[in-house]
């Protein structure tokens, strides 16, 4: 279920470096249990990284979520993934279509980029220290 997020929260966040945002993705993800990110009808919205790499934007809440849905996003709404799907089928599944994770995007589109096992091993030691 997820947590409340005040607009201060939202903004001081944002406002965070990459690696700090990526500890409280995993932190707010292993507490709420969700993991979101964004579709539209057609599925999944996934972006390219610089080097061409298949990427899937996610966050640990949906008002960051629905910040990106502008644009060419226009169409797209937040969705949530349980994590306890996500680490079970998404992370495999994300590792055999060589798709990589955008965690916990700015709206400057600065982020980690991660490998789904990675991000499988963080979500599980945030996890183990709740």
């Amino acid at each position: 279920m997820s947590y409340s997020l005040s607009q201060k929260d939202y903004q001081a966040s944002l406002k965070l470096s990459n690696n700090k945002r990526y500890e409280l993705f995993l932190k707010k993800a292993a507490q709420s249990g969700e993991i979101w990110s964004l579709a539209n009808d057609e599925g999944w919205v996934t972006i390219s990284s610089e080097e061409g790499e298949n990427c899937l934007p996610v966050w640990p809440h949906p008002q960051y979520a629905e910040a990106w849905c502008n644009g060419e996003w226009s169409d797209c709404q937040p969705r949530a993934v349980a994590l306890d799907v996500w680490l079970e089928r998404w992370t495999p599944g994300l590792e055999q279509d060589e798709t990589l994770l955008v965690v916990f995007p700015n709206l400057k589109e600065e982020a980690l980029l991660v490998d789904p096992y990675e991000l499988d091993d963080g979500l599980r030691a945030a996890l183990d220290a709740l």
